[in-house]
């Protein structure tokens, strides 16, 4: 397993906003828009692999979650307050006193923690459900990195990645439209290249450990400025599951 995936360079453009994180209008304003079409698949796919009912009061009680790369805890806080055990960690330092703050704020108690997968995965903890949203493509080495998440991942445990696939459109749409014509996000948040195809990554968990056993798009809809799950459409983000085996 590789030691260390972190790009410092990816780490530098988070680190810079990392005050930020809750404002729904600033600089993460796409995730913003984006988070309550991510929870919906996230906690689809927990309920339907621990056998919970997400109409029960704290439904993910007794499930231990990491949250890795988790910014200022935008997943995080959601994942408390269906009663998860949760483990938020950041490799850029500035984002976990932002994150703490605001579970404080908001009377949450979330383990957050500067580290890296590879650095928490070397002490042996273990969990339930690893969530890996929008951070593989950040990373220096995604084979490295996944086989880090699945390490830290308990046997029949739940790994969840989104991340933002390779062409033309996610191109237009992600780098042209997001950073220079909207500027929702500073230029250069992303590097096209290293965008991850939807078979690219299925084949990265393979040899990482993982299997894959679902994938879907997240499809935005420019005219009502809304998210949707697709099952078709996984051209520009997208998101999978895997389990570790048994």
């Amino acid at each position: 397993m590789t030691t260390n995936t972190v790009d410092p360079a990816e780490i530098a453009k988070f680190t810079a906003m990392a005050a930020e994180w809750w404002d729904p209008n600033g600089k993460f304003k796409p995730l913003h828009m984006l988070n309550p079409c991510r929870l919906d698949y996230i906690t689809g796919q927990i309920a339907g692999e621990f056998d919970r009912d997400l109409a029960t009061p704290l439904p993910f009680r007794d499930l231990r979650i990491l949250d890795i790369g988790c910014g200022g805890g935008l997943l995080c806080e959601p994942m408390a307050r269906l009663g998860a055990t949760v483990v938020g960690v950041d490799a850029a330092e500035r984002n976990i006193p932002v994150a703490r703050t605001h579970a404080e704020q908001s009377g949450l108690t979330i383990d957050y923690r500067f580290t890296t997968a590879e650095a928490l995965a070397a002490t042996g903890e273990r969990f339930d459900v690893v969530l890996n949203m929008e951070v593989v493509e950040h990373v220096a080495d995604p084979l490295g990195y996944l086989t880090a998440c699945q390490h830290l991942l308990k046997p029949g445990g739940l790994h969840i990645c989104s991340t933002l696939n390779r062409n033309a459109k996610s191109f237009a749409m992600a780098i042209v439209g997001a950073e220079h014509i909207m500027r929702w996000l500073p230029k250069g948040t992303h590097e096209w290249s290293k965008f991850i195809t939807p078979d690219e990554l299925c084949d990265l968990l393979t040899r990482a450990g993982l299997g894959p056993v679902d994938r879907k798009g997240f499809q935005f809809n420019p005219i009502t400025w809304t998210w949707r799950i697709s099952a078709r459409d996984l051209s520009v983000n997208y998101v999978t599951a895997s389990l570790k085996p048994v």
